[in-house]
């Protein structure tokens, strides 16, 4: 599942280090969530789930983005990366893979992804939910852009299908210019000193509220 439109955050959670962080909260079972199964709630009473995310460009350096919005607020949308959460058993880089077939029908071999470049732990609330998500970004090139306007949707979770609405190919000055929310925030400045290349170094940016 991409990344959920948040709202207001919650003020004081914890695990706010990176995509594993040490004394990762305790999962509680709990009744359904409408978020999906993949989220379970921590003992600092958010829904919480580990997700690996795709910084996607093509050969003219695009990166290519979801724009969707929280069925709570319809009016309101924002960009944001290809991918979703990881599910038991599941590596990192096994559940970005996953995540951009299932997403784009783009089939990428696990040796195309560089990374993790990125770490963050996001802070939002969705689905009338406070959640927590540690993510891992992955950078990943490929030849010839993808026509999104083809994009089958067999793939899609129940939820994405509720509140994904385009994807589309972004230049990055164009995306800095953009009025609706990009989250992370500052994504244009994050990519671009990835575009020649990783020198191997992950940017971790903590924790970030996303409303």
């Amino acid at each position: 599942m991409t990344h959920p439109v948040p709202t207001d955050g919650p003020s004081t959670p914890s695990g706010a280090g990176g995509p594993s962080p040490s004394g990762e909260p305790a999962h509680v079972a709990t009744p359904a969530s409408s978020l999906g199964a993949d989220w379970v709630l921590g003992d600092d009473g958010l829904r919480f789930r580990r997700a690996a995310r795709v910084l996607l460009l093509d050969a003219e350096d695009r990166l290519l983005l979801v724009r969707g919005h929280d069925v709570d607020q319809p009016e309101r949308s924002w960009w944001f990366t290809v991918g979703g959460g990881i599910d038991p058993g599941e590596s990192a880089r096994e559940a970005a893979v996953r995540e951009v077939r299932e997403e784009t029908g783009l089939l990428l071999d696990d040796a195309a992804l560089v990374g993790p470049v990125l770490t963050r732990s996001a802070l939002f609330d969705f689905y009338a939910e406070h959640c927590r998500q540690d993510e891992e970004f992955f950078l990943a090139r490929v030849a010839d852009a993808l026509d999104t306007a083809a994009i089958a949707r067999d793939g899609w979770t129940e939820v994405e299908l509720d509140v994904l609405d385009e994807l589309r190919w972004w230049h990055l000055d164009d995306l800095a210019a953009e009025t609706r929310e990009v989250f992370p925030e500052g994504l244009p400045d994050l990519v671009r000193p990835l575009l020649a290349g990783w020198d191997g170094s992950v940017r971790h940016l903590g924790l970030q509220r996303d409303d």
